[in-house]
Parts: C-alpha cells; structure tokens; sequence
C-alpha cells in the first residue's frame, strides 16, 4: 500500500539511484516519484538481479527491499559490504516489517536508513535527498584527504630534497676547502721525504767511514752508541720513512678518492667510468670496513666490461656510498649472528651490461634484512628501519630520487629477515635530460 502526500519539494539532483524491489506497483510508484524530482532510476526485482546490474554501474544510492525472492535485502546488503568496491554505496531499506529488531538488523548489516511501508512521499525525498548529499559530502571529504595525502608527500620528498641539498652542498664545501688544505700539506712532506731518506742515508754512511777509519772510538762515544742503539737505529730509520712514504701516499689516496667522489671542480654532467666510483667510495670506507677490535668486512668486487656513463656523476657516487654505508650497518645489526654461524660478514659489488642501453649495479650484503612489511616503505620520506637516532630515513629516498626520478633508471631492492639484502641500480647509459 502507498500513502501520498500534496507536498512534495522537487530535487534536481542527477544521481544514479537503484530500486531493488519484487512488488512491480512498489517499482513503478519509487521511479515514477523520484524520476520527477531529477534523478536517473534503474530497477532490480531481486537480489541477484541487483548484485549484477550494481556491479556493472555502481549507483550512488540503492533502496532495498528486504524480502526478495531468492536472497533477501540482508544478505545483498552483506555482500555489498563485504566487497571494497561497493562498499561505500549508502542502502536504505525499504520493508512492511515495522519490529525494531528488523531495524536493528538493517543498521548491523550496513544500512543508513529504514523507511517502512506504506511509504510517505516527502518522507522518501528527503531520506534520498539527505544521504545523497552526505554521499557526495563523504566523497568530496575522500578526494580532499587524497588531495592532502599527496601534498604532504610532495612536501615531504621536497623538504627531503632540500634538507639533502644542503647537507651535501655544505659537506661539499667542506671537502673541498679540506682536500686542498691537507694536499697542500701532504705534498710539503711527500717532496720532502726522498731527500730526507738521501740525507739520512748519507749520514749513516759518513758514520760507517768513521768507524772503518776509527775503529777505536772513545768510550764516551761508544757509551752513547750503545745508548742509541746504532746497530737498531740504521736498521728501522730506513723503514721508518718507509712507512712515512707510505701513509703519505694513503693520505694523497683518500684524497684522490674524495676528489672522484665529489667531482669537486668538474661539470655536473659528464660522461665516466663507473667502477673508479665505486672504488673511490670503498677508499673513502676504509675505517668502517675495517673496524678496530671487530673481524673486517670482506668486500667481493665482480666488474664486468662496462662502457662510459653520462650521468650526474657525483650524484650516483653518492647513490653507492649511501647504499654500501647502510650495507655495512645491516652487518653491524647481524655480526653476533654471523659469529654465531661462523659467516663473514661479506658485501658483494657485481657490474654487468647485459642491456645494450643499461648498466646494472648490484650491492649486496650478508647482513639483518628488511621485513617484507618494510619494504614498500624504503623509498619514502624520513622512514628508516634503523633504531631511533640510527638513521634520518633520507639517504634511500635520496638514492631513489638520483636513479629513478634524475636518471629514469630503476632502484630495487630484495631483502628478507636475516637473509640480507639486494639494491640492483638499472642505469641508462645516456643521461635524458628536459
């Protein structure tokens, strides 16, 4: 039975609305009366009728009878919220049954409203007309938070960006105000010892004339050469300096490899050799893969035949040194385990060019691993698997930004718990540039 009503405020909204009903007269009255006020009316005379034609255009509102034929209005309403696409559809039940735990029902299976029959016109209208707008509200709500959600993660990638920028332009500066400073002292010494080994030299000769000519010295002088131990003294001088020539030459070592890794004076884009990278930022890496008081880090180096790269060049230096630091951090997290097992603690650097546009860069480790939950993390804004104070969260996104974003190659990353973990770097050999 239908109960009208002489007022009725006309909508002119256009929404999809979808009347699931097995009683024709209930059908024709709903679409008759709602088709008036504006809105677009598909029909469904029962439940498996509704679930196809709602899973081939979703409505933005259904209005569900509850008993139909072959499944009821609480079982399709189920269904519906049970599957994320369809899920946010508002239902309004429609039923004779008047028991409050009908209505109870309705609400727990995921209904928004309950309209009882004999229907009321404007009481139809305005239920329609009132979760239509909060449809549309929630969804205007949803596109907005999406909206913010990729703001602030512009905005973060931005502030990572700048933060970074700024850290390696200030340690930039620094290392080139550094490197030109302790070359110029280095080589003050460096072009000093060969004379001073001539010299010393000459001197011990002169002391051999001496005491071949004078055989007999006096005892105040052989009290003294006893007391120097002549014989030890001309033995280690010669190795002293020996060792002088040869931390001299580490110092002019790590300087050339600073000066590679910075490309301090060059152009940014420039056309290199891969692999004096690498080895440049393994000198620069001496002292943590070579900890006092803790075994070494073995570092097993595979450099295949590999043509010249146009790229940033200290850029992607900087893309090894983060991924080989953090290398050799998962190891520092898993050497009991290691010991335990007795397994070095190993990384592993392959180069291959199997793509004729492509280089690839593996580095691998022995290390902690990265739980798969984590994974899909990696690359985002100041997150980091290390301990508080361990880590800012930066130096993969920032590896990610140079590779993928600057140099439209690939950062992937396959990794489990205690199993260690594989970055494969995939870089064009020509760097496109807009």
């Amino acid at each position: 039975m239908i109960a009208t009503s002489m007022t009725v405020t006309p909508a002119t909204h256009s929404a999809d609305i979808l009347i699931v009903d097995d009683m024709p007269d209930n059908i024709r009255f709903l679409s008759s009366l709602l088709i008036e006020q504006g809105y677009r009316v598909r029909k469904a005379i029962n439940g498996k009728m509704a679930l196809t034609a709602i899973q081939t255009i979703q409505p933005d509102l259904i209005l569900l009878d509850i008993n139909l034929p072959d499944m009821n209005g609480y079982e399709v309403c189920e269904s519906l919220k049970q599957d994320e696409q369809t899920q946010s559809i508002p239902i309004i039940f429609l039923s004779a049954l008047n028991e409050a735990l009908d209505k109870v029902k309705a609400f727990q299976v995921g209904g928004v409203d309950y309209i009882t029959k004999p229907f009321q016109l404007e009481e139809i209208l305005v239920r329609v007309k009132h979760h239509l707008t909060l449809k549309m509200l929630q969804n205007q709500l949803q596109h907005q938070n999406q909206e913010l959600q990729t703001t602030l993660g512009e905005l973060r990638k931005t502030q990572a960006q700048l933060l970074q920028k700024q850290k390696m332009l200030s340690l930039g500066q620094l290392a080139s105000g550094m490197a030109h400073e302790i070359n110029n002292s280095v080589g003050f010494i460096s072009s000093n010892l060969n004379p001073a080994k001539q010299y010393v030299q000459d001197l011990l000769s002169l002391i051999e004339l001496y005491q071949q000519e004078y055989p007999h010295p006096s005892d105040t002088i052989q009290a003294f050469m006893e007391e120097i131990n002549l014989d030890f003294l001309e033995e280690d001088v010669n190795q002293l300096i020996g060792s002088m020539q040869t931390g001299t030459e580490r110092i002019q070592a790590v300087i050339l490899a600073l000066r590679i890794f910075s490309r301090l004076n060059e152009s940014e884009i420039k056309s290199v050799d891969i692999h004096e990278g690498i080895k440049s930022v393994l000198v620069l890496l001496q002292s943590r893969l070579y900890p006092e008081n803790k075994p070494p880090i073995r570092v097993v180096e595979t450099y295949n035949e590999l043509p010249s790269i146009t790229c940033y060049a200290s850029q992607i230096n900087q893309v090894i040194f983060n991924l080989l630091n953090n290398a050799i951090d998962a190891i520092e997290a898993a050497r009991d385990r290691l010991q335990a097992a007795s397994e070095t603690p190993t990384i592993w650097i392959t180069t291959t060019w199997e793509n004729p546009d492509l280089v690839t860069i593996k580095i691998q480790d022995n290390g902690i691993g990265i739980p798969e939950t984590m994974q899909p993390r990696l690359f985002d804004p100041f997150f980091t698997t290390k301990a508080v104070g361990k880590g800012t969260g930066l130096s993969l996104l920032t590896s990610y930004q140079i590779i993928v974003e600057k140099h439209q190659g690939q950062l992937i990353c396959v990794s489990a718990p205690n199993q260690g973990a594989e970055f494969k770097i995939e870089i064009p050999l020509k760097l496109t540039t807009t």
